[in-house]
């Protein structure tokens, strides 16, 4: 079951926070279909956010085709986006280059721009390569 983090300095809205954590889950294979989310009072009980706020993400992931509640069961997810699984070789690499990375002094924000830097790099709007 996916764990919410929320960081209350990053400037990111709480609900958008859990859309994207949601969708990391789904993309790593961590989240498959079938699965149930937390319900909006564990999530509440966790990271003491509001109730509405919980209900504003899931809401958004199911206008999305994500997940789907189901009265009185539940949030469940629809369909996986997993193209990555969380035990893949690619991953295994990064976490080694990231262990590299912070060996050299860089910091978290120096891996991000560095990392957003390559992505935006070989991964360009417009480029079907």
């Amino acid at each position: 079951m996916v764990e919410y983090r929320i960081d209350r300095h990053s400037g990111v809205a709480t609900y958008v926070q859990i859309v994207q954590q949601t969708k990391q889950a789904l993309r790593l294979g961590v989240l498959r279909p079938g699965d149930q989310l937390p319900t909006a009072r564990e999530v509440v009980e966790a990271t003491a956010i509001n109730p509405n706020t919980v209900l504003k993400a899931y809401r958004e992931l199911e206008r999305e085709g994500l997940v789907e509640a189901r009265r009185g069961l539940g949030t469940f997810v629809r369909r996986a986006l997993s193209t990555a699984p969380a035990d893949s070789p690619l991953r295994t690499e990064l976490d080694a280059w990231a262990v590299r990375a912070r060996e050299t002094g860089l910091d978290r924000e120096d891996v991000a721009a560095l990392f957003t830097a390559v992505l935006e790099e070989h991964f360009a709007q417009g480029d079907l390569s």
